[in-house]
């Protein structure tokens, strides 16, 4: 079976191209087993929001590629669906895209004096690096990435 990073770029390079051509963009693809089952989820996303008819254009676009390619060698149920509000920021260019946005943060282990979890705005990122400034702009610190358990945008505030 193919290692799941390699399957995940696979995947992107398929999907990449459908998802531009529809007007969206790739947001992220994943591929993961949930109990006994496996999904790959393709996460799209345009300016507007993505909707239910974006979603079932993707899913048919990229079905009959997935199955001439065959980069997964399992059963698989593909979902397609929005990164949503409070979207994950996973790649270098979501870090860059979203420099002054609030975000959530929350850490694989504690950082004294902050905590698991904190908010924030992404004030830079710089190769895994992420500089976040508390709301008063006041304190600023940088941590890695690769030690957090999530970082995501936070729209509700």
């Amino acid at each position: 079976m193919a290692k799941k990073g390699n399957t995940v770029q696979r995947v992107w390079n398929i999907a990449e191209p459908i998802v531009n051509e529809l007007g969206l963009e790739l947001w992220d693809v994943r591929y993961v087993k949930e109990g006994s089952n496996y999904f790959l989820r393709i996460f799209i996303d345009k300016e507007e929001g993505v909707d239910i008819n974006d979603c079932e254009a993707v899913s048919r676009a990229v079905d009959k590629p997935l199955d001439d390619e065959d980069p997964i060698s399992d059963a698989y149920t593909l979902e397609v669906c929005s990164p949503g509000l409070e979207r994950p920021l996973v790649r270098d260019e979501h870090f860059t895209r979203f420099i002054g946005a609030d975000i959530m943060v929350k850490m694989i282990r504690p950082i004294e004096g902050v905590g698991k979890e904190f908010k924030g705005v992404l004030t830079a990122y710089n190769s895994g690096e992420v500089t976040i400034t508390d709301h008063s702009g006041e304190n600023q610190m940088t941590i890695n990435v690769k030690d957090t358990a999530w970082i995501k945008l936070d729209d509700f505030d």
